[in-house]
């Protein structure tokens, strides 16, 4: 009976002892932890998502309304500045046009008439003038009477009113052949916005009439674009959009070729950023992208902000309580963990941040979260430091 307490006892004292060494090498073994490694030739790069778009893109209508008869050109199709895209029907507007020819006309013809008015009373005038100057010489010899001249002399005022409303009439027929003269323009130029015309040398995108529909005033018919302006927006988080501007290089992946890399510059950067997702706009033209196109497909793009000759980018997963400007990592010191809060720099695509200041001479940076950590405990790297 002795003996198997005795045993229990012994054993207990084993499992004991086992299970304090297991506690011991669990807490108190060197951990193992991956430290930052300084790297050469770094390029701090930021990451966008966007889409293909147009700088010049315009829905083109016309500035009238009517059915339309005729459409000469469709989507994909290349159009030169001033080339017929669709027509009206003008009959309406060229009965108008006639009518206002007709108006032009009969203003012509009244503006004749009016002086032809002014050159008769004109005649009268001198025909007035020259009898009154005899009534005025027969009357100083009093071989009529004085009456007779005053009745001459009134004939001659009567005759210059006269002259007076003619050239009135005159002015108000030249006017009246001016207002008919413009009216007949303005019916010409609204028979002309009947043919709709290409603003510029553009591409075709789409269509959205066809023959036969009547259309308003306004009312889009095709989305044109400039060929040449393409280029592809990009949202940048506003945390990493700090160090973005113009004239950088860029990498740029289209969604329906990803195992090719374009060549781009940022072209334009946003002025306003969105205020629900936090991102800004950027711009950016392409030089060796693929001949055509396409409006509104995805596209990656990679900016190149700067690049450090000799740089610890450290992983924003091993920084605690980052605020974007400084935050608290484990760092290795005389072979034990010690904490440190460093301050921090730009930001790259690929989730690091890249180290400033603060870190203390011969510390190394952990470079993930490591389980156990604590203060003052024992630790190597994984591998040799450089």
């Amino acid at each position: 009976m002795r003996k198997l307490l005795t045993n229990k006892l012994v054993l207990g004292g084993l499992v004991l002892a086992l299970a304090l060494a297991g506690w011991l090498f669990l807490t108190e073994r060197p951990l193992k932890v991956p430290l930052v490694q300084a790297q050469d030739n770094v390029a701090l790069r930021i990451y966008g998502l966007g889409t293909v778009e147009a700088r010049i893109l315009s829905r083109v209508g016309f500035e009238v309304g009517a059915a339309l008869t005729d459409l000469t050109v469709d989507a994909g199709d290349r159009v030169a500045k001033g080339q017929p895209l669709a027509r009206l029907s003008p009959t309406e507007q060229q009965a108008r046009v006639a009518r206002s020819k007709a108006a032009v006309d009969a203003s012509q013809a009244a503006l004749a008439k009016a002086e032809a008015a002014v050159e008769r009373a004109a005649a009268v005038l001198a025909q007035r003038e020259a009898a009154n100057r005899r009534q005025v010489e027969l009357a100083k010899s009093s071989t009529i009477s004085s009456q007779a001249a005053e009745e001459s002399a009134r004939d001659v005022a009567v005759a210059q009113a006269d002259l007076r409303v003619a050239a009135a009439e005159v002015a108000v027929s030249r006017a009246q052949s001016g207002d008919a003269a413009a009216a007949l323009l303005l019916e010409e130029t609204l028979l002309a916005h009947h043919t709709l015309l290409a603003p510029y040398d553009a591409l075709v995108v789409s269509r959205q009439a066809e023959a036969g529909m009547v259309v308003k005033a306004g009312e889009p018919i095709f989305t044109l674009i400039d060929p040449a302006t393409i280029w592809v927006l990009a949202f940048i988080d506003e945390e990493r959009a700090g160090l973005l501007a113009l004239g950088q290089g860029a990498e740029i992946r289209l969604r329906s070729l990803p195992h090719q890399v374009f060549t781009g510059s940022v072209a334009r950067i946003g002025l306003e950023s969105d205020r629900v997702n936090e991102e800004r706009k950027v711009w950016l033209t392409c030089t060796d992208c693929p001949p055509q196109m396409f409006l509104g497909e995805q596209a990656e793009v990679r900016i190149t902000t700067a690049t450090r000759a000799r740089a610890l980018m450290v992983p924003e997963i091993a920084i605690s309580g980052f605020d974007g400007h400084q935050g608290s990592v484990w760092t290795l010191q005389g072979g034990k963990l010690v904490r440190a809060t460093l301050i921090f720099g730009a930001r790259d695509e690929a989730g690091r941040v890249e180290l400033a200041e603060g870190l203390p001479e011969g510390a190394q940076i952990v470079a993930a979260p490591v389980k156990g950590a604590a203060e003052g405990r024992l630790a190597r790297a994984e591998s040799p430091a450089p």
